[in-house]
């Protein structure tokens, strides 16, 4: 006997959409099995992070050094082109929440995916070593594999403020020597973040400082987070310091504000006005000729 037609049809629109997270209904809100009711008050906001991303609540050690990474990655300042983003975006006459859009939208693959990235590479030298190779030589093979691959910047490491060191990184780094030496983590992954901070100080003969995304990334690793969710995971870490400075500048109360102050004028590159010489001549005197007048 075939499926009556409405129930049919009330099976396809509840199948439209599957998903392991929530469970809803009239009086009812159940996430990952828990219902809501019982984890308000109960759970910090970074193990509702742990149990909704991971389908599990983290022990209390594990979702302390989660917190620790966000805190450490809320805000670096007005410069940071996400930040300046918000901050300009309110005085074009933006709410908070297009804001806070336009400027997470700005942490792509080189401002704020740095991060999923040290993974990628904290991953390759992991399985390196994971197969029998030695520690340095994996570390050194597998950075030339990055640099060759993919780009000549090492991810989570160098920082054109803090030198010859970002205060962020070894704080986090000793956080998690302490959860591993309390078996919470292995402690791997932050020797494997070492290794590559020894190989390119040697290298480049200066020191090169693990940043924060190659701190945070250490912990992300070391609790068990893929790439892809450290990134996402640094953008709810920024989204903190972009609100921040977001609602300042709200209340600061100007408008139209531009990356430059207006005295600051940007460099022109392009051609001369028409028909007329460019201010300064170098060699031979030149000009464009006006195709709309007769030569």
């Amino acid at each position: 006997m075939s499926e009556p037609t409405n129930a049919k049809q009330n099976r396809d629109v509840s199948d439209w959409w599957t998903t392991e997270i929530i469970d809803m209904a009239p009086g009812q809100i159940r996430l990952r099995g828990y219902p809501v009711e019982d984890l308000i008050g109960k759970v910090s906001f970074p193990q509702m992070i742990w149990l909704m991303t991971r389908g599990e609540l983290p022990t209390a050690d594990q979702a302390e050094l989660l917190e620790c990474a966000l805190v450490a990655a809320v805000d670096h300042g007005p410069q940071a082109p996400s930040i300046a983003t918000a901050r300009m975006a309110v005085t074009c006459g933006l709410s908070l929440n297009g804001a806070m859009a336009s400027a997470v939208n700005m942490l792509d693959d080189i401002h704020g995916g740095a991060g999923e990235q040290a993974i990628e590479l904290y991953g390759w030298i992991d399985n390196a070593v994971h197969n029998g190779q030695e520690i340095d030589i994996a570390t050194t093979q597998m950075i030339d594999r990055w640099q060759a691959e993919r780009t000549k910047f090492v991810p989570g490491f160098g920082h054109r403020f803090h030198k010859p060191e970002d205060p962020r990184a070894p704080r986090l780094l000793g956080l998690v020597d302490d959860a591993a030496e309390k078996g919470v983590v292995s402690g791997r992954f932050a020797q494997i973040g070492r290794k590559i901070q020894d190989v390119l100080n040697t290298r480049k003969g200066k020191p090169i400082p693990m940043n924060i995304d190659g701190a945070t990334a250490v912990i992300y690793a070391e609790i068990g987070f893929a790439g892809p969710l450290a990134r996402g995971l640094f953008c709810l870490s920024r989204s903190v310091g972009i609100l921040s400075h977001a609602w300042e500048q709200m209340n600061q109360g100007e408008r139209n504000k531009g990356p430059t102050p207006p005295a600051c004028r940007w460099t022109y590159g392009g051609p001369h006005p028409i028909g007329q010489p460019p201010r300064r001549m170098q060699g031979t005197e030149q000009r464009r000729l006006d195709p709309l007048k007769s030569s």
